[in-house]
């Protein structure tokens, strides 16, 4: 896994160009997922669109486990897009990696702290607009002096310690999981006899790494509805 990123200039702003393609096939998988499944509707839904029907029913119970649907039935929409966007990214980078001229480009987008952190960064910042919406200005900022003045500072740290644990949460587990799988694949398979030995315990952790991968999707869905609900909510 000790391999340099694409990186290119432009304007004197880097960009991670692996991190570009990864975030660009998450989005166009996601989308051709939520087109397949709604393409062709009936009232008797069956595969694709039975699962996205399921999908649609857990992200509403999220919701509705944090705060009233009136309020939260706003955020449906970008709950469904969170769980679907993070457990793509997550799958990524399970069945292979690729390699070119030592450039790692082809590996999980959430293995990489640049883009958890930015997923975090925007679920904060939409909680911080909504709560202003919702609630007015006035109303919103007496949250951050409740119950007591001397709060405010302890309550301007949580912030940025929601934000830091929301994105390098997700980013520890991804990166560890494909950390494990290229030392599982490079440490054991040398020749036959040792790629024999890797094939079991490589699967056996693809498999685990795919559960993993499911419950980090929805602990960050869980995680932004929570910061959501406390933001949006008058009895919070």
């Amino acid at each position: 896994m000790d391999h340099k990123a694409p990186l290119y200039e432009l304007f004197g702003l880097t960009f991670n160009l692996a991190n570009v393609l990864m975030v660009t096939i998450t989005c166009i998988i996601v989308l051709a997922i939520a087109i397949a499944a709604t393409r062709n509707l009936s009232m008797r839904p069956t595969g694709l669109q039975n699962f996205m029907e399921w999908v649609v029913d857990f992200v509403k119970g999220i919701i509705k486990s944090n705060m009233d649907w009136e309020t939260g039935g706003r955020f449906h929409l970008l709950g469904l897009t969170l769980i679907m966007y993070v457990f793509v990214a997550n799958m990524l980078g399970l069945p292979f990696s690729v390699v070119v001229h030592d450039e790692l480009w082809w590996k999980s987008p959430t293995a990489d702290p640049a883009i958890t952190l930015t997923l975090a960064v925007m679920v904060v910042a939409l909680s911080h607009y909504y709560g202003i919406k919702l609630r007015g200005a006035s109303e919103y900022l007496k949250g951050f002096t409740s119950p007591m003045w001397f709060m405010f500072p302890l309550k301007i740290i949580e912030e940025f310690a929601n934000t830091l644990t929301l994105g390098l949460r997700l980013y520890g587990n991804i990166f560890a999981g494909e950390i494990l799988l290229a030392l599982l694949v490079g440490g054991l398979a040398t020749g036959v006899g040792g790629t024999i030995a890797a094939i079991i315990p490589t699967m056996v952790w693809q498999a685990f790494s795919i559960f993993v991968g499911a419950i980090q999707a929805f602990i960050f869905t869980m995680l932004t509805m929570v910061y959501m609900a406390h933001k949006v909510s008058h009895d919070h």
